[in-house]
């Protein structure tokens, strides 16, 4: 049987026309089902992609170590010591083969800290940062206008600043031109070479955003911080886990600080990887949920489509038995029924694919892109969603083979009998 063949169309729209509501109930049943399993998949990605966005920028194998007071007794040290990291740490953990970027920093006045900056008769208070070039591979930074540090201003301790946007509508008018201005911080001048742009989002986007970076050279000099280091970020290699080189530096840090092996307090510590991992099995646990789910859904559709095929089957022996009689094949039977049944399913799948995407659509106009926002982007790759339809269409031929089969198990001559 042909696709094409005007006659086996006619015949399916005529079966559809006589029986119109049970029909159309029939398909909004399959429409339904992969309208919800679109509306969920988008709502998983809304929540993946808000959450996310709080992360954005962080490399993903990349963490970060503090120091805290020791709770236990070490080498004749006594618990609740305070002790700083330093310059040769820096230097101890280049050194390791795990670590691809060591960045130590310093913030001034300590951690989330703000400091009073003077320009002129505006002032403000910001985040003041001493950070290395090689820090906008860990947390990357988009540069809006001008550069970030780069190796010479570390090398000659130059006196030059890099800011947030949230720095620029503070201490300068609307339109002003910021590069080559000076700014004061502590009673010392930094020439401004740059300007930042958040990327991350929710309170690590708006402290990114009033933060000022200096070299971090300048940093320990300017302000007495010699030889101190507030903590470390620090990227591990492409080949060597997060978690690995964690478990490396902290033991480094604790031998050279005389940290007893077994203190989990002392050196505080923050593993993007980790908490990378748990999101991403998080999310694909709840896409794997939604999947079962929206799938539960088209089934009951199907199956709602095979109880109608086996009704029009019913209804249809006699017709059958007369097609049978004047020479009709089984699969031509068979075709008949599958293309019926395929018909339905995918004309509802369809509309139910369109419905979702529209309703997606429209929520993620109407929420727009708000900085910092737990839900947004509520999207499905279309990717997806044509896998859901191949699933629906799929489950379709399968509902329409068993009253196919059942039609073509009736011997003509017992179906030219039926009443």
């Amino acid at each position: 049987m042909s696709v094409l063949d005007r006659d086996n169309w006619q015949e399916i729209f005529a079966t559809i026309k006589k029986n119109k509501l049970r029909t159309t109930l029939t398909m909004l049943g399959v429409a339904w089902g992969i309208f919800m399993l679109v509306i969920m998949l988008g709502a998983g990605n809304g929540l993946r992609h808000g959450i996310m966005d709080g992360f954005g920028g962080l490399a993903t194998n990349s963490f970060f170590l503090w120091t805290q007071p020791t709770t236990k007794p070490y080498k004749g040290l006594k618990s609740g010591r305070i002790f700083i990291y330093d310059d040769n740490d820096v230097e101890a953990l280049k050194k390791s083969p795990s670590m691809d970027i060591v960045c130590p920093q310093n913030q001034l006045g300590g951690f989330k800290q703000g400091n009073n900056v003077i320009r002129g008769l505006k002032t403000g208070s910001f985040n003041v940062m001493g950070q290395y070039p090689e820090f906008i591979k860990v947390i990357k930074k988009d540069i809006v206008r001008g550069r970030f540090i780069n190796q010479k201003d570390i090398d000659d301790r130059r006196k030059i600043c890099v800011i947030g946007p949230r720095v620029q509508e503070i201490l300068f008018k609307k339109g002003e031109e910021i590069m080559g201005q000076y700014i004061r911080i502590n009673g010392v001048y930094f020439m401004v070479v740059g300007l930042t742009r958040p990327n991350q989002g929710g309170q690590d986007g708006q402290e990114d955003a009033q933060t000022i970076y200096i070299p971090f050279t300048t940093f320990q000099k300017a302000f007495n911080y010699v030889n101190k280091v507030g903590w470390f970020a620090i990227k591990a290699k492409d080949n060597v886990p997060a978690e690995v080189a964690e478990a490396e530096a902290i033991a480094l840090l604790k031998e050279r600080h005389k940290v007893a092996p077994d203190d989990k307090v002392a050196i505080g510590h923050w593993n993007m990887g980790t908490e990378f991992g748990k999101l991403n099995g998080l999310f694909y646990g709840i896409e794997a949920l939604v999947w079962v789910v929206g799938i539960g859904t088209l089934l009951a559709g199907v199956i709602g489509i095979s109880n109608i095929m086996l009704i029009v089957v019913k209804e249809r022996t006699k017709e059958i038995g007369v097609k049978r009689a004047l020479g009709a094949t089984p699969s031509n039977v068979v075709s008949q029924i599958l293309l019926e049944a395929l018909f339905i399913t995918a004309i509802a799948g369809y509309s139910g694919l369109t419905a979702g995407i529209y309703c997606l659509e429209g929520l993620n106009a109407a929420i727009g892109h708000e900085e910092g926002a737990m839900f947004t982007n509520p999207t499905v790759d279309i990717g997806i969603a044509m896998k859901a339809l191949s699933v629906i269409i799929v489950g379709g031929l399968i509902a329409g083979f068993i009253p196919a089969r059942r039609a073509v198990a009736i011997h003509p001559v017992e179906a030219l009998r039926t009443e």
